[in-house]
């Protein structure tokens, strides 16, 4: 069973990449926590999927306040600068401040898998702009709403891939690197505002996608060739370390990235 955190109740939640993957198990986490959650997403089936599995799910306790707040979704590309801008602040205007900032919404999969030699100019400001730009330029449009609100949370979704580390994938790589330095920088930066800013890097995790492009036979045994726990790993193991950060529980936790691989990632 998941844990509760009574301090979630009723708190406005904004994830991106939220109809999948771990997005979606992040939205469900969420939902059952009683937060007002937020999608941005572009695949409109899965993530009014996400919102019926989230909505069916049960209190967590009895005496738990039950879930009354619907995720509420927004068709958006996150790789459209002036749609996103725009579109975040047709939810401020909507909603209020945000309380919490998830940045998940990421472009990986075989489609992603070029190295230093093959990768052409197009491919690089593609993976940047997935991988990278969006989660700057959300992260500053809801600052100044956290102010007002006297602080809020935003973890920021990177991976082990450039700590590994995967030559497959050298400017995927790069933007997950950043966005540990990202989390970093801004944890400073805002920290006097009382708004915390961490990361959590996942490893080989088996969402749907990852089974259909990634996880082949070959690749599942290569992750458990690394990996310290012998089994596949799964969204919600993920999605349960990005609410804890976001909780209260995680008030003094700020500036840190959490690796959730299995063991995969042994660097310090």
């Amino acid at each position: 069973m998941p844990a509760i955190y009574p301090d979630l109740l009723n708190k406005t939640v904004l994830i991106t990449g939220g109809a999948d993957g771990i997005g979606s198990a992040t939205v469900s986490l969420f939902t059952q926590q009683g937060s007002k959650v937020i999608i941005l997403d572009i695949a409109d089936t899965a993530a009014q999927q996400t919102i019926n599995h989230a909505t069916s799910q049960p209190p967590l306790l009895p005496s738990y306040p039950p879930t009354t707040h619907t995720p509420i979704y927004y068709h958006c590309d996150i790789t459209d600068l002036p749609t996103l801008q725009s579109t975040a602040q047709t939810i401020l205007s909507t909603h209020g401040p945000i309380h919490i900032l998830v940045n998940n919404a990421a472009a990986t999969g075989a489609s992603g898998r070029f190295t230093t030699e093959t990768a052409t100019a197009a491919a690089w400001d593609t993976s940047v702009n997935a991988n990278l730009r969006h989660v700057f330029f959300l992260t500053q449009a809801v600052i100044p709403g956290m102010r007002a609100l006297g602080g809020g949370s935003i973890v920021n979704l990177g991976s082990i891939t450039w700590r590994i580390p995967d030559g497959r994938q050298p400017v995927y790589a790069a933007c997950k690197a950043a966005v540990m330095g990202l989390t970093r920088v801004q944890s400073k930066e805002l920290g006097k505002d009382n708004i915390r800013v961490n990361s959590v890097m996942p490893g080989a995790i088996a969402t749907r996608r990852q089974r259909e492009e990634v996880l082949t036979p070959e690749y599942r045994a290569e992750v458990m060739a690394n990996q310290s726990l012998q089994r596949d790993l799964v969204p919600s193991e993920v999605a349960s370390v990005v609410v804890f950060l976001a909780s209260a529980e995680a008030s003094a936790v700020t500036g840190s990235s959490y690796v959730a691989d299995g063991g995969w990632c042994s660097d310090p």
